[in-house]
């Protein structure tokens, strides 16, 4: 057989010439649409964008089983879960949300240096000198917030529409562990900036590692957090790689292993439209079906422009992501707490437990038998999560409509309630206080922002109404030019008045002009000593003995307060 040697490949001249430079354009064109499109030709995508239905056989399935991207989708919906509910698109958000962060992050990644020496540096460099770098850091922190809140929100859903119930109880504990990764991946990232806040917030939070028992494996989980007794290089470092590589890894196998149950059984129907036991999500009629391409695709574009416009209006005229004072291992702020997302842990070391004996009078058990911190920290956390991962194999009730499972609903309305009170009791307006006077200076002139008091009402005066002088909150006399700092004042005289661990209570307000566009403002707060029996203290001529305490701020023409 004699060989044939191959056609030469016609070059763009030859093509031009034997069909016309608009066919040879067209034919180009079509074959990168088809090469991009994974299948689809450009005639086919002309017919997408004028809503014409597609012929058969149906070229707009070729990206669902020749594509990379595609190749996990269905090509085809049932219309029932196309609409806001069942699904409320929460899990397509989780999605997209953690895609901002992956690109933010990447962003933020270039101009950051883990150590504590630079790290605090370099996010005032982002804030200041990077071109939309404050811009990428508020959408990072406001992305990961929205991320935490979505995921949660998914949760609930998916256990209000029973949608865990068989044959899906493997894809539900895929989704609790997708919720603890995310967690904990956000609270990962809260050390990063190396300020006040990130500091002491992740101190709290890795402090509740300690508590596993017995104690010397909880040193021992401490020191593998912190790397040393305290948060510093080590810590810093660990946070960093477990927020940028570790934790990203892992929750996105654990997604692609969770997206891929969700798409084996199909997305669940809402409970009214199935038959008590049956799962019909899989056995979607021709009429009922749903195209991917180009309905789905759609919809879910439009979904991720609106995140993105949300984040970026969000970000640019809302919201600003906290950036406190350098982290001060010898300064400890007051009211300091732990991520929102964790302030029902912190409730729980609070021990409700404890309290209510301690409300009602009884006496509380030893701690040989009872440790409230390893108890409330760990064991109980613990076994609220082994509940979430086998709760749906404890579930009997095959049924999945609202009016079969009234029990169900109400404990999970019960739990939501219990949630939302325990997150209550870990803020500081619960159960925790400093003294009496500490409170009051937290209150008008915080050294660091408050939780509870952001920077203070001293703050929120007008720089030209600080007027220099003495005043006292027994006789105030404030010029009519500076209204605001008389209202101050009186909130001040108020506050110290009507609180009872101040008897007879006073302030001495001293502003001073320091410097051409620099004051400070001082608070002397005095109050009357009491003894044991509360009785004013008197010193060797009769008088009664006041305590006193001061603090101090400086107030800028120029600086950036509220």
């Amino acid at each position: 057989m004699a060989l044939r040697w191959p056609e030469p490949i016609p070059t763009l001249q030859k093509e031009v010439q034997q069909y016309g430079w608009r066919r040879v354009i067209f034919m180009h064109l079509d074959e990168l649409v088809t090469r991009v499109t994974a299948g689809i030709p450009l005639a086919e995508v002309r017919n997408i964008l004028r809503g014409e239905p597609p012929p058969r056989p149906n070229p707009r399935v070729k990206p669902h089983t020749e594509g990379f991207i595609l190749h996990i989708k269905p090509s085809f919906y049932h219309e029932a879960v196309t609409r806001i509910y069942p699904t409320f698109r929460l899990g397509l958000l989780s999605f997209y949300l953690f895609l901002v962060e992956t690109i933010t992050g990447i962003f933020l990644m270039i101009f950051y240096t883990p150590s504590p020496l630079v790290a605090y540096e370099n996010m005032l460099r982002i804030l200041n000198n990077v071109p939309f770098g404050q811009l990428m850091r508020d959408i990072h922190r406001l992305g990961a917030e929205a991320m935490v809140v979505a995921v949660m929100l998914h949760m609930l859903r998916t256990f209000f529409t029973a949608s865990y119930k068989r044959p899906r109880q493997f894809t539900w504990a895929t989704g609790v562990i997708l919720l603890v990764f995310t967690l904990f991946l956000s609270f990962s990232g809260y050390l990063l900036p190396w300020d006040q806040l990130s500091y002491w917030a992740v101190t709290i939070g890795t402090s509740m590692a300690e508590a596993t028992p017995p104690p010397a494996l909880g040193r021992i989980v401490n020191l593998i957090l912190r790397g040393a007794p305290d948060i510093g290089a080590a810590g810093l470092l660990r946070f960093y790689l477990l927020h940028v590589i570790f934790l990203p890894l892992l929750l996105f196998f654990v997604f692609f292993v969770h997206y891929y149950k969700v798409v084996r059984h199909g997305l669940s129907l809402p409970p009214e439209m199935e038959a008590v036991g049956d799962d019909t999500a899989r056995k979607v009629p021709p009429e009922k079906r749903v195209p991917y391409i180009p309905d789905i695709a759609i919809q879910e574009a439009l979904w991720g422009i609106g995140l993105i416009a949300f984040l970026v209006v969000g970000a640019a005229f809302f919201y600003d992501a906290p950036l406190e004072q350098h982290a001060d291992p010898l300064n400890t702020p007051l009211h300091t707490t732990a991520p929102w997302y964790f302030l029902w842990l912190q409730g729980l070391l609070k021990d409700p437990f404890l309290l209510a004996l301690d409300r009602l009078g009884l006496p509380q058990p030893p701690s040989t038998i009872y440790n409230s911190k390893v108890f409330m920290g760990v064991i109980l956390p613990a076994l609220i999560l082994l509940f979430l991962l086998i709760m749906p194999y404890l579930d009997f009730n095959i049924s999945r409509r609202y009016n079969h499972r009234r029990k169900a609903l109400v404990a999970g309305l019960v739990g939501v309630a219990a949630w939302t009170l325990l997150t209550y009791m870990g803020t500081p307006a619960f159960a925790v206080t400093a003294s009496a006077d500490v409170e009051v200076m937290q209150e008008f002139i915080p050294l660091n922002p408050d939780p509870l008091f952001g920077e203070g009402k001293v703050r929120t005066i007008p720089y030209e109404q600080l007027v220099p002088g003495t005043y006292d909150t027994r006789n105030l006399q404030v010029s009519a030019d500076a209204p605001k700092l008389a209202q101050v004042l009186e909130a001040l005289k108020r506050r110290i008045e009507r609180d009872p661990h101040l008897p007879e209570g006073y302030a001495i307000v001293r502003i001073d002009q320091v410097q051409a566009d620099l004051k400070r403002f001082e608070i002397d707060i005095r109050w009357l000593q009491l003894d044991e029996h509360h009785q004013p203290v008197r010193d060797a001529q009769g008088n009664p003995v006041f305590q006193q305490t001061k603090q101090a701020i400086y107030i800028h023409r120029d600086g950036a307060h509220e």
